[in-house]
This record gives structure tokens, C-alpha cells and sequence, in this order.
């Protein structure tokens, strides 16, 4: 079939051509935003789950959901070695200046731009060199003795309240958007719990939203402990039978293809129903079909090519970043959550994994604490942990030691 016409669409972020499975998350979505503007009490919003289930995707789908609301929104991508000030500052200062031209009064919007960029400024280290200073873009001059203190928890709540006194204003709402959440640093998190618990008990219209790895609710849970109650939190799963084959059929469809009942099953088999990897089989299936319907010996044919392609990009670019100790940590990992053939990587006792190794538990947290830094393996539960990646073991369990 034509290439050029292949609609499947495996990337990092990128929106498949059918959203298929996620109907749920965005109808409760707009539910909230309905009841923010109205002046209703409601959480922020954190969805949780494992790398390729398409959280940023839906994140960015949730974010176009307040625009077309007339929202203000921001988004930002979380950094372990970067604090929540700059970005932060950027992200509302584009929410602000989507909701300017609804508000009747200038001079309130210069004013809380004012706050804005005094909160940003603090950002600059005065000891510092010149040229490694910030300057936001923001003509007003720095408000003074609001959201400058320097304490970032006292300094984003002020910030974060005045900003929603402008979605007030025009009976609409400010959206923050944050993905990769779980790297926030820890007096970054513990900022953020506490200006949504004022902002929740102020009633004001600025939620939170945030996406990262399963282990989230736990960093959030270990700055604040009332964060289990302030925020809703969506585990994103991978898709069902259905929504798999939905996700499949209807773009095909819309090119005039259709597929068997077998390559079907053989393609669920393949991707698991992990959006990405659904996105990826369904690409390589389609290059090498030379007609519709698609069959299974088509899927058969292609799988190899997809399996390389994930072997390259999405499993051994992550594998590449860790150090030989790492590597071989991982490597025990992937031999005790699963079976060569099975797809699913269950968490692992730590302890198990240094009886493997030979080694006491005591000398492997060096290698665990930065695996779980770079974001390749989580701990879900105490003493035990599990791979960030679907299908990593099953990856590691095929290659060559």
C-alpha cells in the first residue's frame, strides 16, 4: 500500500490519528473545567502510568480541551536539575496573555504581571554571572513585597492567586500543565501541594495538572500528606481489545483499507495494547501489506521491522544512558519479572535482585537510586521495583549479555 498514505503516527508526544480508549478521561475533564468556571470546588488532575501509554499525548489533548474554553494555559516539561521558577513564570505568563484580551481592565492584567515577573526575577542568583541572568519578557515593571520573598512555597501561592483573581475576572479559568512531573525536585513539589491546597480552599479557578511515571503519587504523597486528597489521580493504562483495534481500523478506514480478524489478533499480541507500540506495528504493517485487507501474514512480514525500530529508538536509546552497574542490575531485573515470551514485567523484590547478583542490597543503591533518577525503573512499592518502559524485560531477556 501507498506509503505516502500511511496514517499511523509513532512518535514521542505525537497524537495517533485516532484517540481511541481515552473517552473517559476527557469527558470527566470537562466536567471539571465546567465546574471551575462555575465557581465549583475540584482538584487538580494527575495521570499516572508507565512511558508510551500516551500521557503527554493526552495531557495535550486535555490542554486544547481549556483553550477551546477559553482558558488560559501554560505547560512546561519538568527537569531534574531545573527549578519550577522559570518555567513556571513562562507557562502562566502565556495563560495570562491569552485571557488579556477578555479582561475590561488593563491595568489589573499589568498588575499581575508585575507579580509575575517579580516571581521570575527571583529565579537570578545576584552573586551571579551577568550573561547567566534571566530577563522575563514582561514590559511592566516587578511588583514589590508580592511573590519576591524567595521561599518558593510562600512565592507560588501568591503568584497562583493572583493569577486566578484575572480567570475570575472573565469567568473563565487558568490551566497549568505539567508533564514528567515526578522530577520536580523536592521543595518544588512540596510549593506546588501547598499552592493547590490554598487555591482549593480559596475556591480559585487555577488547577493543576500534571502526568509522570507511576511512582508519582508517592513523591507528591512524601511532600505534603494531604496531597492524596488534594489532587484526582487517572492511572493510563494501555488500551483494551477494542480500543486497540479501534485505533487501527478507523484511520485505515479513512483511506479505504480494512483489516482481517487474525491481523488483528496477531497485532494485539505484538503491541500489547501500549498505544505507542500500536502506533509503531501499525506503521511497519501497513509499508509492507500490498493490498487490503490487511492479514496476519502481512503482520507477520512487518513485526520484525517494527521490533527493530523499537529496539533502536525507543528500548536501546534508554539502555545506552545507563552505566555498566546499571546495565547489569536491569539485566537481573528483566531475568526475575518474566519469562523470555511473556510481556508483562512484574516488580521485583530489591532483595531478590541482589541475591542474584551476589551482592548485599546495601551496595546496590548507588545503581538504583540513579536508575530511578533517569527515569528507567520505578519504585512502586517499598523493596520492590519495576521498569518505567513496558516490555523493557522482555527486550533485555532477548539480547546478548
Amino acid at each position: 500500500m501507498d506509503p505516502v498514505r500511511n496514517p499511523y503516527a509513532p512518535g514521542a508526544g505525537q497524537r495517533p490519528p485516532e484517540l481511541a480508549g481515552r473517552g473517559r478521561e476527557l469527558d470527566a475533564f470537562d466536567v471539571v473545567l465546567e465546574r471551575v468556571a462555575r465557581g465549583r470546588p475540584e482538584r487538580s488532575l494527575v495521570l499516572t502510568g508507565l512511558r508510551g501509554v500516551g500521557k503527554t499525548v493526552l495531557l495535550n489533548t486535555l490542554r486544547s480541551a481549556a483553550i477551546g474554553r477559553l482558558w488560559g494555559t501554560g505547560k512546561i516539561e519538568a527537569r531534574p536539575d531545573q527549578s519550577l521558577r522559570r518555567p513556571v513564570s513562562a507557562a502562566l505568563h502565556m495563560a495570562i496573555r491569552e485571557l488579556a484580551p477578555h479582561h475590561r481592565n488593563p491595568d489589573r492584567v499589568d498588575e499581575v504581571l508585575g507579580v509575575l515577573k517579580a516571581f521570575a526575577l527571583r529565579a537570578n542568583d545576584p552573586n551571579g554571572k551577568i550573561r547567566d541572568r534571566w530577563a522575563p519578557g514582561i514590559d511592566v515593571p516587578p511588583a514589590r513585597g508580592r511573590a519576591d520573598s524567595g521561599d518558593i512555597e510562600i512565592d507560588l501561592v501568591e503568584l497562583f492567586t493572583d493569577a486566578a483573581s484575572l480567570a475570575t475576572d472573565v469567568g473563565t479559568g487558568i490551566a497549568l500543565f505539567i508533564d514528567e512531573m515526578q522530577d520536580l525536585g523536592p521543595a518544588d513539589v512540596s510549593a506546588l501541594c501547598a499552592a493547590c491546597h490554598e487555591l482549593s480552599q480559596l475556591g480559585a479557578p487555577l488547577i493543576v495538572v500534571g502526568a509522570g511515571l507511576p511512582h508519582l503519587p508517592a513523591v507528591l504523597s512524601a511532600a505534603k500528606s494531604y496531597s492524596e486528597r488534594l489532587f484526582r489521580y487517572q492511572r493510563i493504562d494501555r488500551l483494551d481489545r477494542v480500543a486497540a483495534d479501534l485505533a487501527l481500523c478507523a484511520p485505515a478506514a479513512r483511506e479505504g483499507v480494512e483489516y482481517e480478524a487474525k491481523a488483528l489478533d496477531l497485532l494485539y499480541e505484538k503491541s500489547g495494547g501500549y498505544p505507542y507500540f500500536v502506533q509503531a506495528y501499525g506503521k511497519a504493517t501497513w509499508d509492507h501489506a500490498p493490498q487490503s485487507p490487511v492479514t496476519d501474514a502481512d503482520v507477520r512480514v512487518a513485526a520484525p521491522e517494527a521490533e527493530t525500530e523499537l529496539a533502536v529508538g525507543f528500548f536501546g536509546s534508554r539502555f545506552e544512558r545507563a552505566t555498566p552497574a546499571e546495565r547489569e542490575y536491569m539485566r537481573a531485573m528483566a531475568v526475575l519479572s518474566g519469562e523470555p515470551d511473556n510481556d508483562m514485567d512484574a516488580a521485583v523484590p530489591t532483595a531478590e535482585i541482589a541475591t542474584a547478583l551476589g551482592r548485599k542490597p546495601a551496595s546496590l543503591s548507588p545503581a538504583r537510586d540513579a536508575l530511578i533518577k533517569k527515569g528507567l525503573i520505578y519504585s512502586g512499592e517499598r523493596g520492590t521495583v519495576a521498569f518505567t518502559v513496558p516490555h523493557f524485560g522482555r527486550y533485555l531477556r532477548t539480547q546478548p549479555v
